[in-house]
């Protein structure tokens, strides 16, 4: 259950970064990711009202609403950045370095002593390198610094909002969810106040943000759950075969062409799935 879920996350995170890096070819990185986010805190308040989830909030850090709180404003930096990668073009640059954020929780569930079998442990490797070869790294010609630092950026944001979306999900994953998206609401809020727009969006784009809000803040939640149903190094690292998605989606509907090095990474990462599965 635990790896369908990560797998589930990954799907949806996916999309909305294909949607999201689209979008912000047409406008402001910073404004997708807030307005975006907004949708999805209105998407999580509804399922906790449906749900009957609700849980008061705690300044204790073994509650979720520090970890929800932090997961939110890593994740709304590493985002804006991903996003402003995108734009510019370079999904070879930024994608692959992205990807490499999943090694911060790995690497904090390892330390924290959970021991996956051989197998897993095998899988896990084959998985990671699939994620990586499927972004499309560009091995060949020049590399400006901008799109790299971008992807850094992305990378840290991403790595240590899933830490505290592990962490916080032991209380609560729709919770420490909902929680991550009220503090994008603060930042949003923010930056209305300091730019005095929402971005220019027009009417026909309320679905996509939508989409995007809805799909990120699903894909947390699932992969929150996931964490707490199995071990947090195997679920963080099959939930972080998103680039996969994105790439096979610009491939049908943008027409990209696919490297061979992303045919291979496709092909390591089901292999990878697959190890795990029988381990």
């Amino acid at each position: 259950m635990a790896s369908l879920l990560a797998l589930l996350s990954s799907i949806l995170w996916g999309g909305a970064d294909f949607l999201g890096g689209k979008l912000s070819k047409r406008y402001q990185a910073i404004a997708v990711t807030a307005v975006s986010q907004v949708f999805g805190l209105l998407i999580g308040v509804l399922i906790v009202l449906v749900s009957s989830s609700w849980l008061s909030p705690s300044l204790s850090w073994d509650s979720y609403f520090i970890s929800g709180v932090f997961a939110g404003l890593l994740g709304f930096i590493g985002l804006v950045a991903f996003y402003s990668g995108l734009a510019t073009g370079r999904m070879g640059v930024v994608a692959p370095i992205g990807a490499l954020s999943v090694f911060i929780p790995l690497t904090i569930a390892l330390i924290n002593g959970e021991k996956p079998n051989t197998g897993q442990l095998i899988g896990m490797g084959i998985a990671l390198a699939g994620a990586f070869f499927a972004s499309g790294p560009e091995i060949k010609g020049g590399v400006t610094i901008k799109p790299i630092i971008f992807a850094v950026i992305a990378a840290f944001g991403f790595g240590g909002a899933v830490t505290f979306i592990a962490r916080g999900s032991e209380t609560s994953a729709i919770m420490t969810m909902t929680t991550m998206r009220l503090a994008t609401l603060m930042v949003a809020l923010l930056l209305l106040a300091r730019y005095r727009t929402i971005g220019g969006f027009t009417r026909k784009d309320l679905p996509i943000l939508i989409a995007i809000g809805g799909a990120d803040f699903i894909a947390n939640l699932l992969l929150g759950v996931a964490t707490t149903k199995g071990l947090v190094s195997l679920a963080v690292v099959l939930g972080s075969l998103y680039p996969i998605v994105t790439a096979l989606l610009a491939f049908k509907l943008l027409h990209e062409r696919l490297h061979k090095v992303q045919y291979l990474g496709i092909a390591f990462a089901i292999t990878g799935v697959a190890v795990i599965s029988l381990s």
